[in-house]
């Protein structure tokens, strides 16, 4: 059991390093090609920071274990939005000024009622993966015409500027970038096959299904780069950018990390995924949404902040008795 803890902690590291230099390795081979600032923020890094669910998702499928890459999807959306902006705002209160990013909370509702569409009749067959990741082209597709329009004026324009223009630090050279992103993918893998094989073994011991593991353990565990570049991101004042990792990576797990499991493996899923936890998404969605454009304009205060991660807490709780309930 120890060896396994042991696992899940190096395998959580290897995941937040890796990310880093992922992420790092992409933005430069964007900037190298010439591409404009907001449309690396939005596409590439917004891709390159969903790669820890992305690949442990694709792992946890190599070694037959689809549940915990469905768990891992939706349990690091839940924890996107009630982790990481809840205790982000609690932080740093947050004012959303950017047109940009409430266009893409649009894409990213759209992308989870495609989730449930093809999650409705209780499985996931290579069809339905199919179909998310044909949408993931065309969101992203869609999200570049959206960059392309975005107003000079909108706040994020000048986030991204800041974050990846040409007035920054020379970026570094294409082979140098390449290799980063190797490397990065490289450490990525390990730290997931760690994350996975020590997860495994904890759920077998204790008799954890690999459903409930996805969506707490490894899905908190995959967020905490979003949770690390929130924080620096408030902290340089750029909240939209902050907003905007976390409405992205939502969106690329909806597609992409249920997908590309499900081409490798279709599975069935427990029912408690369309009775338990994908409502909760769908609600921690919506209110977000509330906080956003209906109650306080695109201005995120601390006692919002505090009701998205009792939200968070309190799902939590309910896994954790529900799993009690049947041991």
């Amino acid at each position: 059991m120890l060896v396994s803890c042991l696992f899940v902690l190096i395998g959580f590291g290897l995941l937040i390093y890796g990310a880093d230099i992922f992420v790092d390795g992409a933005a430069n081979i964007a900037r190298q090609l010439r591409m404009p600032p907001l449309i690396i923020g939005l596409t590439i890094v917004g891709f390159a920071t969903s790669a820890p669910e992305i690949i442990v998702g694709t792992v946890s499928a190599w070694q037959g274990k689809t549940a915990i890459a469905i768990g891992n999807a939706l349990g690091s959306n839940i924890t996107n939005i009630g982790l990481v902006l809840g205790l982000s705002i609690l932080v740093f209160p947050i004012t959303l000024a950017s047109e940009t990013i409430k266009k893409e909370y649009g894409l990213m509702c759209v992308a989870i009622m495609i989730g449930l569409a093809v999650m409705i009749d209780g499985q996931l067959t290579r069809g339905d993966a199919t179909i998310l990741l044909i949408s993931l082209v065309v969101s992203i597709a869609w999200i570049v015409w959206i960059a392309k329009q975005s107003s000079a004026s909108d706040p994020i324009v000048s986030e991204f500027v800041q974050e990846f223009g040409d007035k920054q630090s020379k970026p570094d050279s294409l082979t140098k970038a390449f290799v980063k992103l190797l490397f990065g993918l490289i450490v990525l893998l390990l730290g997931a096959d760690l994350l996975v094989r020590g997860a495994v073994s904890i759920a077998e011991f204790y008799g954890v299904p690999d459903l409930i593991i996805g969506l707490t353990i490894v899905a908190i565990g995959t967020s905490l780069p979003e949770l690390a570049a929130s924080i620096i991101s408030l902290k340089k004042g750029e909240a939209d950018i902050a907003i905007g990792n976390v409405i992205g990576s939502n969106m690329f797990n909806m597609f992409a990390v249920l997908g590309i499991p499900t081409l490798i493996k279709p599975d069935y899923f427990p029912e408690e995924v369309l009775t338990r936890d994908f409502p909760t998404m769908i609600s921690l969605t919506l209110l977000f949404g509330a906080m956003v454009f209906v109650s306080s304009k695109g201005k995120l205060i601390r006692p919002e902040g505090a009701v998205l991660l009792f939200c968070f807490v309190a799902y939590q709780c309910l896994l954790f008795s529900q799993n009690i309930a049947l041991t």
